[in-house]
């Protein structure tokens, strides 16, 4: 029997909207945290939150590794863009992640995770490709995927995807400070959030693939906070149901 496939969301609108695909669900709870046991496209799930910062989303990737034994992990949810072409509406999927609060220095180097002697972590190749691959699709009519109203509202005309660097931290970056410091730092990143390299690190930790895609929300300056409910309901929400099923229906049919 195939090992479970892990699909983690970072907002609650995204993991219901995946839960009403999931035709047998079953909950099952642990640590007060809801992991939904099923099928999506005839393959075994374990959908779960996985709350918001890293600490909370390495203690949700353990237990998935742990107590279901899955044999990967796939993160869906939002993230603000850094990168100059990155925008709003855009989708970043991960080549490296790193954890761009981490300084253990001068004991290690800014950025290394201290005894791994690593501080970017590669997402997995395949499932990085496919879910580049189904996103390149899904994008190209923005219209048929959120309606003209969000396309209007959040100017999705043209949503591109990107492959490279996402960077996590656990804050919200929020201004153009910020923003601007990180850029200096991290020439290289596209985007922040504030779990994806966590998680990353327990799947390096466990040997177990791991990916993260991420619709890009705002542009983590200042008007970040901007209308970031609506978005997520009306634009990420409907990204990530759309290309995690597009991606299971892939791996479905190769399978057939």
């Amino acid at each position: 029997m195939a090992a479970p496939i892990a699909i983690v969301a970072a907002m609650h609108e995204e993991l219901s909207a995946l839960l009403a695909q999931m035709p047998d669900e079953q909950r099952v709870r642990i640590a007060g945290r809801d992991f939904w046991v099923g099928h999506l496209h005839g393959q075994p799930v374990v959908a779960v939150l996985s709350r918001i910062g890293k600490v909370a989303a390495a203690v949700t990737a353990t237990m998935l590794l742990e107590r279901f034994a899955v044999g990967a992990i796939v993160f869906t949810g939002v993230a603000g863009g850094l990168a100059p072409s990155v925008n709003v509406g855009d989708v970043v999927v991960a080549r490296q992640l790193l954890q761009h609060d981490l300084d253990a220095s001068p004991i290690f180097p800014k950025y290394e995770v201290p005894l791994l002697g690593l501080s970017r972590f590669t997402a997995d190749a395949a499932i990085s490709d496919a879910l580049a691959g189904v996103a390149e699709v899904t994008l190209r009519d923005p219209l048929a995927l959120v309606g003209q109203e969000a396309v209007d509202e959040f100017g999705l005309q043209s949503p591109k995807v990107h492959r490279g660097l996402l960077v996590s931290g656990d804050r919200f970056v929020s201004t153009a400070a910020e923003s601007e410091a990180l850029r200096l730092s991290l020439p290289d990143a596209l985007a922040v959030e504030m779990e994806g390299a966590a998680v990353a690190q327990v799947c390096h930790d466990y040997g177990v693939p791991f990916a993260a895609m991420r619709t890009i929300s705002d542009r983590a300056d200042d008007e970040a906070h901007g209308d970031f409910a609506r978005f997520v309901a009306e634009v990420a929400s409907r990204y990530s149901l759309a290309l995690v099923n597009a991606w299971l229906a892939g791996r479905d049919a190769k399978r057939a």
